[in-house]
């Protein structure tokens, strides 16, 4: 296959450009289509948006977290929190890879202080599992995505 080379003006097997050009193309035709592939195959979309979700108020913690039948981690943070900001994808990810066994109730201490004070939250972020209603573990502070891992899963395996 022939490509067109621009510094030449000419079509030319052998132009660096050109083939550089050309590989560059075909190896992100390949790599999308694989990423593509492999984000259906890992994290279906409707599923992690049901798994992840924002309390607007105090029912509606009742209902989504008290009253769960699945282990539910709930996340208190505020917006101008930057280690809240660097938490949230940390714990979106393995909230994701957990789709079906693990809830993440997203709690902003701004909008719903009465929550914050029920549940003793002096420092953000604040990461509490639930079940049954009932807190089973705390975590405060920012944690590396493996402790974060590590911390679900013993609460999980140590709650079913």
């Amino acid at each position: 296959m022939l490509n067109f080379c621009v510094r030449n003006k000419r079509k030319s097997p052998s132009c660096p450009s050109s083939k550089m050009l050309s590989n560059c193309m075909k190896h992100a035709r390949r790599m999308l289509s694989q990423g593509a592939r492999l984000h259906r195959r890992l994290i279906p979309e409707p599923v992690v948006k049901k798994e992840i979700f924002i309390v607007q108020n105090s029912e509606d913690f009742e209902q989504k977290v008290k009253r769960s039948d699945k282990m539910v981690i709930v996340d208190f943070f505020a917006n101008w929190c930057n280690p809240c900001k660097k938490l949230t994808p940390r714990l979106e990810s393995i909230i994701g890879e957990k789709a079906g066994t693990v809830k993440l109730a997203k709690v902003d201490i701004d909008e719903n202080i009465d929550l914050a004070l029920d549940y003793d939250v002096g420092a953000i972020p604040v990461l509490m599992a639930m079940k049954g209603g009932k807190v089973v573990n705390r975590m405060v502070g920012l944690q590396d995505t493996d402790k974060l891992r590590a911390w679900i899963d013993k609460t999980v395996a140590e709650n079913k």
